[in-house]
């Protein structure tokens, strides 16, 4: 039997420990494992290291479904459905699937690692790389209202505090 192998088709793909392509998304470090143009745009996976106070501020995806396994520290997770912020250490496990509120931050005092899936992924690369892009340019993070933009432009809308 042969098949018809089309050039969107993901080829096996493995990579080292400490290798892959790295974004600085507002001060919270993704090393990718893989990213969508690596798996036919099914999926992406990175390592979020992510310092203590830092995070993703509340948002929701109208594209994507994210899953978050935490590695080691601890993070707190306001996810819209669940009755108070999620106090999660590691090997917990959280899906936050499209459509629903979520964000977290880093509550302890050492560095979190989290190992985030995106489902399909190609949109929130793209996006966390242009993110990336206006850290640069700016040579600092920046502010939530600048990134929102973009981040709508990618189907993710930032809420504010007040939301």
């Amino acid at each position: 039997m042969t098949s018809n192998m089309t050039s969107d088709v993901a080829q096996p793909l493995f990579r080292a420990p400490g290798t892959g392509p790295a974004l600085d998304v507002l001060g919270v470090t993704h090393s990718y494992k893989a990213m969508a143009s690596e798996t036919g745009q099914q999926f992406s996976i990175w390592e979020s290291i992510v310092p203590p106070g830092r995070g993703a501020p509340a948002h929701t995806h109208s594209r994507e479904d994210e899953a978050f396994y935490v590695l080691s520290g601890e993070v707190l997770m306001d996810v819209e459905g669940a009755a108070d912020p999620l106090r999660l250490g590691p090997g917990a496990f959280v899906f936050a699937p499209r459509h629903r509120r979520h964000g977290y931050r880093n509550a302890g005092t050492d560095t979190a690692r989290l190992l985030v899936f995106a489902m399909p992924g190609a949109g929130l690369d793209r996006m966390f790389a242009a993110f990336a892009e206006l850290a640069k340019q700016n040579g600092r993070m920046p502010p939530i209202q600048s990134v929102a933009p973009i981040a709508e432009q990618h189907g993710v809308v930032i809420h504010s505090s007040a939301d």
